[in-house]
Order: structure tokens, then C-alpha cells, then sequence
């Protein structure tokens, strides 16, 4: 059986796919298995994670492309594991890997794909495709993705593994709900929306903005809870103080205790084109919290409509009529609000499970040519 495995991913941002890299090395390493992680970025960000999990981990610091002093680090790691199986997590790890490899690296490549990319070039996607095609196996999280790698980029479907993406059962938050709103200022009676995510276009969240102004015509005392960081922030408080005000939109910045928010959350609103399956979405579900998510195909995968949350129409004037309209349903019925909870953990523990994660990777590892 291989042993000793080297996940190679873009870096240890607080992100979904880190998240995911971090939960799976942590089962490894209780089944016996030797993990080791490499990052191209020098981002640290969940490096005290990793490391309070004991897992290795070496940032590369890589600044460009095909950077030689990251190529010359990432060598030099693979040729003093001499891993039995490399990971790599994304294209651009797996290009990366394969040029500090040479011809000399490990015998067995699994390349994973877990976002679409509409903006790659064609030269880049070429690339990608005569790497993957060398992999000894590939895996993706989501059957969207899976299919236009066989049907777009001509990989043999029976090659292409899915495993879904997991989460564990969230812990209990530390603080209770009147605690929290305390902790940030929010009134005893509050209703609170959370929006989880870096703040890039993709995220569609001056639609949310927007849904959550039409919403307040009803419910004055709701608070939009916009945790996550990124470029468009300063633009983002701007809109709000437009079209709302920086009261009932707050801006609560990026944060490693998302755990202690979301169980108290009523609703999770998510309108993002989905070219990744979103994390958030599942530790919500996981909390018992209702999800509102834009009507992807790779939300569908996740989101059951009606019975865990809703589905909402990406086109801008319809969906956030629609987002306004569930939630206040949501809001006014809590045996509606309960109902949803409750199928959502349910579909978290037995769909998108920690451990059932871990065993198809761990069978995977065992098995791949």
C-alpha cells in the first residue's frame, strides 16, 4: 500500500480546497499514513492548523510561474521523501510538480480538479491536459467538473475518481446566540444572514446586498453578516452605505472562528457562479443552517431543493426577489426553519462526511497504477 503521500496545492489560504487538504491529512495520519504538504504561495495563513494536527508542511514561495528557486525547494523536498504517491490539488500544482519532478519523480501522480476555470488560455489548457493525461489517476469533487473534464478537455471518464468534499459535525459554538450579538454589537433581535467567502466578483455579493435592502422592508432587524476578505471589500462598503447602510450590512472581515458564528446563523445566503463546490455551504448544512444558493450545477450536488434550502435563479432582478421571498418564509415559520435545518445536517452527515472522504482517498491511494 503507498504510505507516504506529498500533497502538492496552490497555498494555505483560508480557503475551501486548504480546508479540505487539511481535514484529509489529518485521517491519514490516523491511519498510519505519512502526509506532507507543499504550498507554491508563501501564504501561512492556516499554518498553525496544520501544524497543531502535526502535519508537515513547506511553503514554497513560489513568485512566478515557473519560478526556479520554488522548482529548485519543491525538488529537493520530493527527492528526500521519495513520496509514493505526489498530489497535486490544481492545475497549476500539477504543472508546477511535474516540472520539479523531471523524469525522475514519483512513480504515481494523482492530479485533482476541483473548480472550473472559463478564464484559463488555450495554451494553459493544453498544458494541463498533457499532464493529466500522464497522471496515473484523477479525482475531482464534483460530477459537473468531472464531466467537462471527459466531455471538454478528452480525459477518459473512467480514469476521472469523484469524491464528494467533506465536512465534520461543526462544534458546539463557545459563545451562546445573545453572547454573540453582544460580541458584535447587533441587537437583541436580530436576524441574522451570513454571506461566507472572499470578496471577489464571482461572489455576486452586491446582489446579496441588494436582496438583503429588499428584505428589509419587512424585517428591519435583520443583519447581513458578510465574513471573508478580498479586493473588492473597500468597494463592496462603499455599495452598502448606498444601498443600505453599514448597520444592517456588516462587513465582519476574514476570520478563523467561523465556528462560533454559523450555528447561529438563520439563513446562509450564497450567489456565487460556483465554479467550486463552497465549503461554507456544507458547514452551514453541517450547523443546521438553511442554505439560499445560487441554481448551479455544482450547488445542486449539494443543495436539496426545498427539503435543506433553496435554489435561486443567477439572473440579478428575479433571484433577488426569490432570495428575499424564502427568507422571509424561512423567517416568519419556525417549523419551516427547523424543518430545513434539521434535513440539511442530515444531508451533511450522510452525503458529506468526513469519513467517508477519507475512505475513498484512502482507497484510492491504495489502489491507483
Amino acid at each position: 500500500m503507498s504510505r507516504r503521500i506529498l500533497h502538492i496545492t496552490d497555498s494555505l489560504e483560508r480557503t475551501g480546497l486548504a480546508s479540505q487538504v487539511l481535514l484529509l491529512s489529518n485521517g491519514l495520519m490516523k491511519r498510519g499514513f505519512d502526509v506532507h504538504v507543499a504550498s507554491l504561495s508563501d501564504s501561512r495563513e492556516m499554518s498553525d492548523e496544520f501544524r497543531a494536527d502535526h502535519v508537515s508542511t513547506t511553503p514554497l514561495g513560489r513568485r512566478w510561474l515557473l519560478d526556479p528557486v520554488a522548482l529548485w525547494k519543491l525538488r529537493r523536498l520530493m527527492r528526500r521523501l521519495r513520496p509514493d504517491v505526489v498530489h497535486a490539488w490544481t492545475s497549476d500544482a500539477a504543472i508546477f510538480g511535474r516540472a520539479a519532478a523531471g523524469s525522475a519523480g514519483a512513480s504515481k501522480w494523482i492530479i485533482g480538479q476541483h473548480r472550473i476555470d472559463p478564464w484559463r488560455g488555450s495554451a494553459a489548457r493544453l498544458i494541463g491536459r498533457r499532464i493529466a493525461e500522464r497522471a496515473s489517476q484523477l479525482v475531482t469533487s464534483s460530477a459537473r467538473i468531472r464531466e467537462l473534464w471527459a466531455n471538454r478537455d478528452g480525459m477518459p471518464i473512467e480514469k476521472i475518481t469523484l469524491i464528494p468534499p467533506a465536512v465534520h459535525a461543526l462544534r458546539a459554538s463557545d459563545v451562546s446566540r445573545g453572547e454573540l450579538l453582544r460580541e458584535l454589537h447587533l441587537p437583541a433581535e436580530a436576524r441574522l444572514i451570513g454571506v461566507v467567502g472572499r470578496l471577489v466578483p464571482e461572489k455576486r455579493v452586491k446582489d446579496l446586498i441588494w436582496a438583503a435592502d429588499l428584505l428589509r422592508v419587512l424585517h428591519d432587524d435583520l443583519r447581513l453578516l458578510v465574513i471573508g476578505d478580498g479586493p473588492l471589500r473597500v468597494q463592496l462598503e462603499q455599495y452598502a452605505r448606498l444601498a443600505s447602510d453599514l448597520d444592517h450590512i456588516r462587513f465582519l472581515g476574514k476570520r478563523s472562528d467561523v465556528w462560533r458564528i454559523m450555528p447561529h446563523l438563520d439563513v446562509l445566503w450564497n450567489a456565487s457562479e460556483n465554479r467550486a463546490q463552497s465549503i461554507a455551504n456544507l458547514e452551514a448544512m453541517a450547523a443546521g443552517v438553511p442554505v439560499l444558493a445560487s441554481d448551479t450545477p455544482i450547488n445542486r450536488e449539494m443543495v436539496a431543493e426545498g427539503e435543506t434550502g433553496y435554489l435561486i435563479s443567477l439572473v440579478e432582478r428575479s433571484g433577488r426577489a426569490d432570495r428575499a421571498r424564502h427568507t422571509d418564509h424561512i423567517f416568519n415559520s419556525r417549523e419551516l426553519a427547523a424543518q430545513l435545518g434539521e434535513k440539511a445536517r442530515r444531508r451533511a452527515a450522510e452525503h458529506f462526511s468526513a469519513e467517508r472522504m477519507l475512505e475513498a482517498y484512502s482507497h484510492l491511494y491504495a489502489t491507483v497504477p
